[in-house]
C-alpha cells in the first residue's frame, strides 16, 4: 500500500507542476447480487468504496462524476463525503458530454463509471490504449494527466487494506 500511494503522489506531484488537472476514473465497487435493475452495493462493495474514499482523501479532488445507478453514487459516497462535495450526476444518455466538462476542469476529478462506459471515456480523453474491464474486475484505477499529450496511470486497489 505505501508504495500504491508513493506512486501516486509522485503521479500527482507531476500533474500539479504541469498545473494540468488530472481525472480518476474507477469502476462502480462490487454490486449486490440482485437481479434488480438498479443494485446497490455488496458488503465488500461498500468496504471498496471505503478505501477509496481513504486512498482519495487527499487528492485534490474538486468534482465528482457519477451515473445515474445506485452503485456508482454509493461508491463515491465514502469520498464525497470526506471531502464535503455533492457529486454530479451525468446521465448515461449524455455521458458524451463528460469528456468536454473533464476537459473545462480548474482542479481534479473522480469519475465513477461501469465497465462498459469506461473505456469509451479514456479515449475520448486522449487515451490510445486499448482498455477491456472484465465483468468480475472492480480494483482498476485509471489516472489521466489531462493535457497536450495525456498520460495514463493505470493502478489496482483491493476492497480492504490492512496496515
Amino acid at each position: 500500500m505505501k508504495s500504491l500511494l508513493a506512486l501516486l503522489a509522485l503521479f500527482v506531484s507531476v500533474s500539479i507542476g504541469s498545473a494540468e488537472p488530472f481525472v480518476i476514473v474507477v469502476r462502480h465497487a462490487e454490486k449486490e447480487a440482485d437481479p434488480a435493475e438498479n443494485p446497490g452495493l455488496s458488503d465488500i462493495g461498500r468496504r471498496r468504496a471505503e478505501t477509496l474514499g481513504r486512498m482519495l482523501t487527499d487528492s485534490g479532488i474538486v468534482t465528482i462524476y457519477t451515473s445515474e445507478y445506485k452503485r456508482t453514487i454509493e461508491t463515491a459516497v465514502p469520498l464525497a463525503r470526506k471531502l464535503n462535495i455533492t457529486p454530479t450526476t451525468v446521465s448515461a444518455k449524455e455521458s458524451g458530454t463528460l469528456p468536454t466538462k473533464l476537459h473545462e476542469l480548474t482542479g481534479n476529478a473522480l469519475v465513477v463509471g461501469h465497465g462498459n462506459t469506461i473505456p469509451s471515456l479514456l479515449k475520448a480523453l486522449g487515451i490510445d490504449t486499448p482498455i477491456e474491464i472484465p465483468d468480475s474486475d472492480y480494483g482498476q484505477v485509471f489516472i489521466v494527466a489531462l493535457g497536450e499529450k495525456p498520460q495514463l496511470l493505470r493502478l489496482r486497489y483491493p476492497p480492504i487494506w490492512h496496515d
